[in-house]
C-alpha cells in the first residue's frame, strides 16, 4: 500500500462522505473531495452513517483512533456490483481484502455500549461478544436439521454492521426501524467495500437472515446473543459488585430455543447462588 492511499484511507470525514438519504441503500459521494483522493477512489467516512442524533456513539468511541475511519473503495471494485446484486464474476482482492479488514478493526476497539452506559470499567468490545458467541454455536448440542456451521458464521457477522454505526441501544433512543435503516446501509457499503462476489453476498445474506429471525440457524443465534449478554453481566457483577437487573429483565420470555433456555436458566441459577447477589 503506497502513501497517497495510506492518507486516503485516514482521510477524516472532510473527505468524500456518504449522504444517506431516507432510502435504505441509498447513498451518494459528498460534491467535495480532499486532494489526498485519487480520482479512482470513494472514500466513505462512517459519520454520515451514524446520523445527526448518534449521541451515542461519540460517547462510546472516545478516545477511538478509528472514530472517523474512512475506507476507501475504488470505483473498478463498486462497479462490481450492481442494483440487481453482486456478479458471479467478482472477487475479493487482495486490496479489497485488507481494507474490508481495516475497517473491521472497529469491532475490536469499540466497547460494547450497553456496560459502558452502567459505568462498568474496562468492558468487552464488540468483537468480544461475537467471539464467545461463535464458540458457543460451536459447543452447543445437536439441534436435527440445524447448519451448526452456518450458526458460527452467523455469529461472528451478526453485529458486523456496527463497525460503521456503532453499538446502538435502546438508551440512545433511535427508533427501530431507524436504527435496522443505519446497519442495512452500512452492510450494503462493507458489501461494495468488500469488491461484491460470493464473501460480499454470503456476508449479507448471512446478516440478513439473523436480522430477520427467519431459520432455526437464526433463532439459535439469536438466542446465544442474549445468552452472552446475560453471562456477562453475571460476571460483571461478580468481577464489579454492580447490580445489572435491566439486562436479565430484557429477556425474559424471549428464548426461542431448547439450548437457549436451559443455558439461561443455569445462568439465573448462578446468580441466584451468589452470597451476595449485587442490587440496582
Amino acid at each position: 500500500m503506497d502513501a497517497g492511499r495510506a492518507a486516503c484511507m485516514l482521510t477524516s470525514s472532510s473527505s468524500f462522505t456518504t449522504q444517506l438519504t431516507s432510502s435504505t441503500s441509498s447513498t451518494a459521494p459528498s460534491s467535495s473531495a480532499s486532494s489526498s483522493c485519487c480520482s479512482a477512489a470513494l472514500c466513505t467516512t462512517t459519520s454520515s452513517l451514524l446520523g445527526k442524533n448518534a449521541g451515542h456513539n461519540s460517547r462510546s468511541q472516545q478516545g477511538d483512533p478509528y472514530h472517523h475511519f474512512s475506507v476507501m473503495a475504488s470505483s473498478e471494485r463498486g462497479s462490481l456490483t450492481s442494483s440487481d446484486g453482486p456478479t458471479t464474476s467478482a472477487r475479493t482482492t487482495p486490496s479489497s481484502a485488507i481494507d474490508f479488514l481495516m475497517l473491521c478493526q472497529r469491532l475490536k476497539t469499540t466497547k460494547r455500549a450497553g456496560w459502558v452506559n452502567h459505568g462498568l470499567k474496562e468492558t468487552e468490545s464488540i468483537a468480544d461478544h461475537m467471539h464467545r458467541m461463535a464458540v458457543m454455536a460451536i459447543i452447543a448440542a445437536d439441534i436435527p436439521g440445524l447448519d451448526r456451521d452456518k450458526c458460527v458464521k452467523m455469529a461472528v457477522v451478526h453485529d458486523i454492521a456496527e463497525a460503521i454505526v456503532g453499538d446502538i441501544t435502546p438508551s440512545d433512543g433511535i427508533p427501530k426501524q431507524e436504527k435496522s435503516r443505519r446497519e442495512r446501509a452500512a452492510i450494503d457499503e462493507m458489501c461494495k467495500l468488500l469488491g461484491g462476489g460470493l464473501a460480499a453476498e454470503e456476508v449479507k445474506n448471512l446478516w440478513l437472515e439473523y436480522e430477520n429471525n427467519s431459520t432455526q440457524e437464526a433463532n439459535l443465534v439469536k438466542d446465544l446473543d442474549k445468552v452472552e449478554m446475560i453471562l456477562q453481566a453475571l460476571e460483571y457483577e461478580t468481577t464489579q459488585g454492580k447490580g445489572l437487573d435491566d439486562f436479565y429483565k430484557s429477556t425474559t420470555g424471549k428464548f426461542q430455543t431448547e439450548v437457549g433456555k436451559a443455558w439461561a436458566a443455569e445462568i439465573i441459577k448462578r446468580r441466584s447462588s451468589m452470597t451476595n447477589t449485587p442490587q440496582k
